[in-house]
């Protein structure tokens, strides 16, 4: 395996890992549908299952931790971009401004 293979690798573990801590905030609230999340997940589609559970959370009021999972994903996979058309755009920006609002409330 190549070593840009093996990071490659590596920094899907630790997305995943991001991901899924942030999922387990969300887990057994009432009303919160994760199935297809979890089939994102399954299926190594991790841009996917961030963007879905950012809207998911977007009216929670979920603590800093979550937001704080949800940032690292999101610095894991590069999603932070000024690029007008870039995927995951919304969510990135949403993950910045409920982590922000959440640092500011603890």
């Amino acid at each position: 395996m190549t070593d840009d293979r093996e990071a490659l690798i590596a920094s899907w573990k630790r997305t995943r890992g991001h991901l899924d801590a942030a999922r387990a905030h969300l887990m057994h609230r009432p009303g919160i549908d994760l199935s297809t999340t979890r089939e994102f997940l399954e299926h190594n589609e991790l841009g996917l299952a961030f963007d879905c559970m950012a809207h998911l959370a977007d009216d929670l009021g979920l603590p800093h931790g979550f937001w704080q999972h949800m940032h690292r994903a999101a610095q894991e996979m590069r999603l932070y971009s000024d690029e007008p058309h870039m995927p995951h755009r919304k969510a990135s920006a949403s993950c910045l401004r409920h982590l922000a609002a959440a640092s500011g409330r603890e």
